[in-house]
């Protein structure tokens, strides 16, 4: 049975958070949260909090063996942008995108 968690409108980009999400695939849980503590990335941060978090789901529905759950599947999607301006020479202006994401962790 599969157990997931996700962090939605997480307040940094797709991008930082993908090359951690691609470490810890395929890994047993534990040993990924092992691995993410390690990192100096702020998206490693998140990560293990997802990973967390979908542990407890599994001890919530009473999962047989949560030391054996594997992650299976870490997907990072963009979310949506706000978009600030931000003035430029000669009259002109730069558009800012703060960047949000969606980061989903499934175990089984």
């Amino acid at each position: 049975m599969a157990y997931e968690a996700s962090h939605r409108f997480a307040h940094i980009s797709a991008r930082k958070v993908r090359p951690m999400a691609d470490l810890i695939r395929g890994k047993l849980a534990d040993e990924a949260l092992d691995l993410l503590r390690y990192q100096p990335q702020r998206g490693a941060r998140l990560l293990e909090k997802v990973i967390r978090s979908a542990l407890a789901n599994a001890e919530d529905r009473r999962a047989g063996n949560i030391s054996r759950l594997r992650v299976v599947d870490v997907r990072v999607d963009g979310g949506p942008m706000w978009k600030r301006i931000r003035p430029h020479a000669r009259g002109m202006a730069d558009v800012i995108k703060r960047r949000l994401s969606h980061i989903h962790v499934t175990l089984e």
